[in-house]
């Protein structure tokens, strides 16, 4: 069988089914990136609010997250998770495993990773705010959520634009790890259709162009992006 019809759309090709798995890729990133978005909210807010046990608990987490190995923290929430729930099930008079939902595993499982590294940027883009700018808010009178919601979370979601571009091609990346869950995603449809067809070469290589392909439109988004959120900034920074 020919390259073409390996990667056609016909019966006999794959290219279908890892158009698909590109799709499936990017929700399980999408989804692994919003749990690690509100994980890291709530790290970066314990970590700033200066009272010691949320500061522990904020840089222990941070510090696990990111210290221990991708693959075994999925291993943990897919594997352990599916023996907790069956444990419970069993409790409750059910039989049998039950296994959690791959995607499910896999998304919460990066997601978790993703919280880590979020939670520095979170961090780090509210320190970058001008202290003047929060007194001059409290000065005049304006209460901590009205004050969150025009001065804080805009300037905090502009400076950690850039960091969170960085957090999400990881995330990308990382997804490649839940193909141990048999989520079908591009990793594990790149996998099976190799070891189906014997073409580990064609496969692989096609594989690791549709992850190439997915981060240069991520890094394009996320520049264009960048750049409408500061649009304003150098005339800001001109009347100083």
């Amino acid at each position: 069988m020919s390259t073409l019809e390996l990667l056609g759309f016909g019966q006999t090709g794959w290219g279908a089914l890892l158009l698909l798995a590109a799709l499936m890729t990017l929700a399980v990133t999408a989804a692994a990136l919003a749990i690690g978005a509100v994980l890291g909210a709530i790290v970066a807010t314990a970590k700033l609010s200066g009272r010691w046990l949320p500061v522990v608990l904020g840089n222990v987490y941070t510090t696990v997250f990111r210290g221990v190995p991708e693959l075994l923290i999925i291993y943990l929430i897919y594997f352990g998770g599916s023996t907790a729930v069956t444990n419970i099930g069993q409790a409750l008079g059910y039989e049998g495993f039950l296994g959690l939902p791959s995607f499910l595993a896999g998304a919460f499982a990066v997601g978790i990773i993703s919280g880590a590294y979020q939670a520095e940027v979170f961090r780090g883009a509210y320190l970058a705010i001008s202290r003047g700018e929060l007194e001059a808010a409290s000065a005049i009178g304006m209460h901590r959520a009205l004050r969150f919601r025009r001065i804080v979370m805009p300037q905090v979601l502009r400076y950690a634009l850039p960091g969170i571009g960085n957090v999400w091609q990881l995330s990308l990346k990382d997804s490649a790890l839940i193909s141990v869950t048999g989520l079908a995603e591009l990793m594990r449809t790149s996998q099976v259709a190799a070891g189906s067809t014997r073409q580990y070469f064609l496969f692989f290589i096609v594989g690791g162009a549709l992850y190439l392909v997915l981060t240069s439109l991520s890094d394009r988004i996320f520049n264009q992006a960048e750049r409408r959120a500061n649009r304003s900034m150098p005339s800001a920074m001109g009347q100083v």
